[in-house]
């Protein structure tokens, strides 16, 4: 498995790897707002509001990838996607390594995401990864649903 930083013209990949992973949380009564994203607007948060992406290949084959940001000593990651013929491998957990990697040699120190308090599996993997919450919060949503955040944290 070899690892690249995205560039503008891998916006496609991005975005197909995004939908994919995020498909199975169509039906859910609030689905992901990661299913609303456009490949224009990946392109615009990647050239314009300072997003960038990793994407990891099995041989030639794009098969995950995670957007973040880097504000001076942290790393906000988000949208972290494994195409789902890949998942239950490990794939995941390499990517946060690979993450965790790039972080370090731009002097980061803390890394971050927010997860749905009711996607389990996604806590766990990052649990075993080192990561703990550290906030949460509840967002109201136009349905009268409430959505349960939980915000993880990894000293790196």
């Amino acid at each position: 498995m070899h690892f690249k930083q995205a560039i503008i013209s891998d916006v496609p990949i991005i975005h197909k790897l995004m939908i994919k992973a995020f498909s199975e949380y169509k039906n859910d009564k609030m689905p992901s707002s990661a299913l609303e994203e456009t490949e224009s607007s990946i392109a615009k948060a990647l050239s314009q509001e300072g997003e960038k992406a990793l994407i990891a290949y099995e041989s030639d084959e794009p098969v995950a990838m995670a957007r973040f940001k880097i504000d001076s000593y942290k790393m906000n990651f988000y949208r972290l996607s494994v195409d789902p013929l890949y998942q239950g491998k490990g794939i995941g957990k390499i990517l946060l390594k690979s993450l965790e990697a790039y972080a370090k040699s731009k002097d980061v120190s803390e890394i971050i995401c927010k997860v749905r308090m009711n996607i389990k599996k996604n806590i766990k993997i990052y649990k075993d990864s080192g990561y703990f919450i550290f906030d949460d919060y509840t967002i109201d949503k136009p349905n009268n649903e409430s959505l349960h955040i939980v915000s993880m944290r990894k000293f790196i």
